[in-house]
């Protein structure tokens, strides 16, 4: 009996150690830079003007999820408006908005965040909008939408996996980009490719 209990806590002191190895292993991991010169022509609301961008990727982010962080930005973009911090903070989202207050006037979520995330934000800002990709999306609004839909400062926003892919290979350390909206077409891309955007609004607020 002695020597079983040895054995656990053997077992466990061995496994405390190692979860703190690996913490510390991803607390040396550090974001990568990106740089975007996004140019936006946003006729629908008269927003015509260059953002000089910022982009730190989490390393267990993909090209993917941080070119629809950059497509969020376009189609929200103001003075105003920046980067959360995203996934290396919980506290904060993907791209918000604040007044001169602090108050948040605009929180977007990036991927398929879950009800609670969603609710909580929906208590802390004006507006928050999700932007949900990938083909999970369908599964994951199915188990999520009727714990969401009391909230009306929510609208969801579906980005078509195949859209979101394409706009995954535009990812490069240092972008030249263009946004364009007209008549709720949008197209987003560099002097060599434009990926056109069809986003399905499946909540709104």
């Amino acid at each position: 009996m002695q020597k079983n209990r040895l054995s656990f806590s053997s077992f466990a002191s061995n496994l405390i150690e190692n979860i703190r190895r690996y913490k510390n292993i991803l607390m040396a991991l550090k974001a990568t830079i990106f740089k975007a010169d996004l140019q936006i022509s946003d006729m629908d609301r008269h927003y015509y003007q260059n953002h000089v961008l910022t982009i730190a990727r989490h390393p267990s982010e993909t090209d993917e999820r941080m070119m629809i962080r950059v497509l969020a930005f376009a189609l929200h973009a103001s003075e105003a408006l920046s980067f959360g911090k995203g996934l290396s903070d919980v506290d904060e989202p993907d791209v918000w908005q604040k007044d001169l207050t602090g108050a948040i006037d605009l929180w977007i979520e990036v991927g398929q965040p879950d009800d609670k995330r969603i609710l909580k934000a929906c208590g802390r800002a004006a507006q928050v909008i999700v932007y949900s990709y990938s083909s999970v999306s369908n599964i994951w609004w199915g188990q999520t939408g009727s714990r969401v839909e009391r909230a009306k400062n929510l609208r969801v926003i579906n980005i078509a996996a195949e859209t979101s892919l394409a706009l995954s290979k535009l990812a490069q350390r240092s972008m030249q980009l263009q946004c364009t909206i007209q008549d709720g077409q949008i197209w987003l891309g560099s002097n060599d490719e434009m990926v056109q955007i069809d986003p399905q609004v499946i909540k709104g607020a």
